[in-house]
Parts: structure tokens; sequence; C-alpha cells
């Protein structure tokens, strides 16, 4: 017998944990795909040795579980006496890595620019040889290329690929309510832990998540429609005889 009590009186805390699940997910994503767009041109096209420096910045982060990074950064960090001493200054970066939710930002941003990086490197070595030999030809330098021609057509059609990343950044903010932070996952940890009924409090935070999820499916692929439409094979009967 489900126990719905469980569910309705603990719906406060549900909306607050899922409203920062959707600020640490949107947050780390923005922040994130900014960082990348650089660096995943810096992947692809720059000198040797940066380009070296930013895959093993993306290997790093892509080869440890997030869950470890983020321990890292929140207890880790506290642990050196120069980072203690900056805590004393009251210096305001630093400070960033004293609370919780600082610590989370920055550890699910650097972990999804990591992956961008990777997806965004990808898709600008995709980039038809054509659309650069117009470029050239057009007579446009190195950098107005990459910021009219390159980027925008790796942004395009890296579409598909990101919006797994988006989908697993959500799911990976879980991780979160480790660190004492009341999202989604630690609202349903409050609340089993008040009823002692792990299915009600657990499903429904999994119901949630679905929800999200199947939202941000239906957000790519209008974006897909719009952007990368001309690319989707023609209907039968559409071309007139």
């Amino acid at each position: 017998m489900i126990e719905w009590a469980v569910i309705t009186e603990n719906l406060p805390e549900y909306g607050a944990g899922l409203w920062l699940t959707l600020q640490l997910t949107v947050l780390s994503l923005v922040a994130g795909l900014l960082l990348a767009i650089p660096l995943a041109v810096l992947r692809s096209s720059g000198p040797s040795v940066v380009s070296r420096l930013v895959w093993a910045y993306s290997y790093f982060f892509r080869g440890t579980p997030m869950l470890v990074q983020l321990l890292l950064i929140y207890y880790g960090l506290g642990q050196f006496e120069w980072v203690q001493a900056r805590w004393a200054e009251g210096n305001a970066f630093w400070l960033i890595f004293r609370e919780p939710y600082g610590c989370a930002l920055v550890t699910f941003t650097l972990n999804t620019c990591a992956y961008t990086t990777e997806i965004l490197a990808g898709a600008l070595r995709a980039t038809p040889h054509g659309e650069i030999e117009a470029a050239q030809a057009c007579g446009m330098s190195r950098l107005t290329m990459i910021l009219r021609i390159l980027v925008p057509g790796a942004l395009r059609r890296a579409i598909p690929a990101y919006s797994n990343e988006a989908i697993f950044m959500l799911h990976g903010t879980a991780i979160a309510s480790t660190i004492t932070l009341v999202d989604l996952t630690g609202a349903a940890r409050n609340a089993y832990s008040q009823h002692f009924a792990p299915f009600e409090a657990f499903i429904f935070a999994g119901v949630v998540y679905m929800c999200v999820t199947f939202a941000l499916v239906g957000l790519f692929r209008l974006a897909e429609r719009r952007w990368l439409g001309h690319l989707q094979p023609r209907k039968a009967g559409s071309v007139k005889a």
C-alpha cells in the first residue's frame, strides 16, 4: 500500500530541492558551454602544447567519477593552509570553495565543460572543408572564420550529442546531496529518514527527474528542427513531380 502522506507532507521540500537541482543544472551547463567553446577551438586547431593541455584537462575530468571530483574540491581544498589563509582574508574568489553550493557549482561546471569541449572539438573537426575554402576565398581572417563559420556550424552539429550531456548533467547533480545540499535527491532522502518509506520517497523523486528529462528532450528536439531541419531526409511525396 502506497503511503501518499510521505509525498504530500514533503511537497514543499521536494519543490525547493527541484529548484536547487534546476539551478545547478542550468548554471553549470551555461558556464560549462561558455568555457568549452574557446577550449574546443584550442583543442582542435590550437598550438600542439596548448592542445595537449586542454586534452589533459578533459581527460582528467572525463576519466574520474564526478563524485570524487566533488569530494576533492569540497573536502580536499580546506586542508591546505594557504587556502585557509585566503578564507581568513575574506578573498571573494576562494570563499566560493567554503560553501557547498559554490563547490558543487564549480565541480559540475568543470565536469560538463570537459565533456562539452570534446563534443565541440569533434564537431569542429567535422566542418566540411568546402566551408573553410569558401571563407578563405572571401578573404576572412582566421578569427573571423572561427567566429562566423566554424563555431556556429559546430554548435549546430553538436546539438544531438550535447542533449545527452545536458541530461547526464541533470542526473549527475543528484550527488550534491552528499555535501549537505538539499537538492531533489536530498529532499527524497530526508523524506525517507522521516517516514522510513524508501519506495515512496525515492520513486517520487525519480518521477520528477523523468519529467524534467522529458522536458529537456523536447526542448532539444525543437532545437534540432530549428537548426538541423535542413539535414533531415525529405518525406515521401514532398517533392513535386
